[in-house]
């Protein structure tokens, strides 16, 4: 089936109208000034969705999402984790069983009202520890399949108790991997494991036996989360993986001396490192020297209204957001440069011989040849969308509508 999409402004420009076939875009033209006149170019099996000159864009890439803790759609509940990642992965343990529905459930119902706000490319996180075992994993493959037509999904096998700390958790974060997991994950090799040289060599040991990529949750402040994202690199080199490796959060990173962060930068950037920031209060990652040097940079929503935060709510133009205003941008190009991260820049961090962002300024994703994984949102401009997040979008997965006013198609 070949669509057309009608009176639509690619990145706010001018009006046009965009034909996709085969999941590609292969025409994009200035808009027809009468579209009640037949077009004798427009195919008669050809499916005619209206613009009405609302903004096209890519449509968005979660690429740090935790499906399996989510409680959106659930009753509200009040927030009881206690400080530090392992009293909240404590509290989470003690929680997700009592949940009004299963993983699976939840994972599925999250998943789809992402796609319905324009989400068609994610990376997700699956818990596997010695409480769990793939008992979370099952549930995000499950709601992977539910959605097989409607998105793109990788899961990570993530090992959010350590690996160290309990006995097994190597053992379940591998079985994961022979169950098909398409990432494997790691966390604080300092800060929770305190074996930093271990941890890593199990997360990269595993990621070269599977022939997987590697996404690090890394918390560590300041110096420490500079040391094991020195590791990190040192490991990514030795083994030949770059591209493949992935540092989530890298919260204490924008904390370093100017010239230790430019160094590292620097760094990422020659051994392809990506990064994935969930936006979060306080130093945000430094996005224009990510974007001067080529390091590619994705958005996510982290854990959504579950048992480690109430904050989250299915909606990656309100992430974008929270992008940009926590990194204090208010000009039109900088806030435009945040909806592309949350696009394009976090399809390169999933695919990395994707299509990358080149500078702040750069706009991609919307040419002849270019995947058909779009949104349409309403906005007399790209900021103005980002600001008002209106209900009125249109989603398109692999060139077919998925999903229309925030509901599934």
């Amino acid at each position: 089936m070949t669509v057309i999409l009608r009176n639509v402004r690619p990145w706010g420009e001018a009006a046009s109208d965009v034909t996709l076939k085969d999941g590609v875009i292969t025409a994009v033209s200035p808009a027809r000034a009468d579209a009640a006149i037949p077009d004798a170019a427009t195919p008669d099996a050809a499916d005619v969705v209206e613009g009405n000159g609302r903004i096209l864009l890519p449509s968005f890439s979660d690429v740090h999402v935790h499906l399996d803790s989510t409680r959106i759609g659930l009753p509200f509940r009040p927030h009881t984790g206690a400080p530090g990642v392992w009293g909240m992965m404590m509290n989470d343990r003690r929680n997700w069983r009592t949940a009004e529905t299963s993983v699976a459930d939840r994972a599925t119902a999250c998943l789809g009202a992402m796609i319905e706000r324009g989400t068609t490319r994610v990376r997700t996180y699956a818990q596997v520890d010695v409480d769990a075992g793939l008992e979370r994993f099952e549930g995000v493959l499950a709601a992977r399949e539910t959605h097989r037509n409607r998105a793109d999904v990788e899961v990570i096998a993530f090992p959010q108790a350590g690996l160290l700390r309990e006995a097994g958790s190597a053992e379940v974060l591998e079985e994961a991997l022979k169950q098909g997991a398409d990432v494997v994950g790691g966390i604080d090799p300092c800060s929770l494991d305190r074996d930093p040289v271990r941890h890593l060599d199990i997360v990269f040991g595993l990621a070269e036996k599977y022939s997987v990529p590697v996404d690090i949750h890394l918390h560590e402040p300041d110096q420490l989360g500079l040391f094991s994202a020195q590791l990190i690199l040192e490991r990514t080199k030795a083994l030949g993986m770059q591209g493949l490796v992935t540092i989530s959060h890298g919260y204490g990173l924008a904390d370093l001396p100017a010239n230790q962060l430019q160094d590292l930068i620097e760094e990422l950037a020659a051994l392809d490192v990506s990064m994935a920031t969930i936006a979060p209060a306080g130093q945000p990652l430094p996005l224009q020297q990510l974007a001067a040097a080529g390091v590619r940079v994705g958005l996510g929503q982290d854990g959504q209204r579950d048992y480690w935060s109430p904050y989250g709510n299915a909606d990656m133009l309100d992430r974008t957001w929270q992008l940009a205003f926590t990194s204090r941008f208010r000009a039109d190009e900088l806030i435009e440069h945040c909806v592309a991260v949350a696009t394009i820049g976090g399809a390169s961090v999933i695919t990395p011989q994707a299509q990358r962002l080149s500078s702040v300024t750069d706009r991609p994703g919307l040419a002849v040849g270019d995947p058909a994984e779009l949104v349409l949102v309403e906005g007399d401009t790209v900021t103005a969308a980002v600001m008002d997040k209106l209900p009125g979008r249109t989603v398109i997965h692999a060139g077919q509508v998925v999903a229309n006013g925030l509901e599934l198609v």
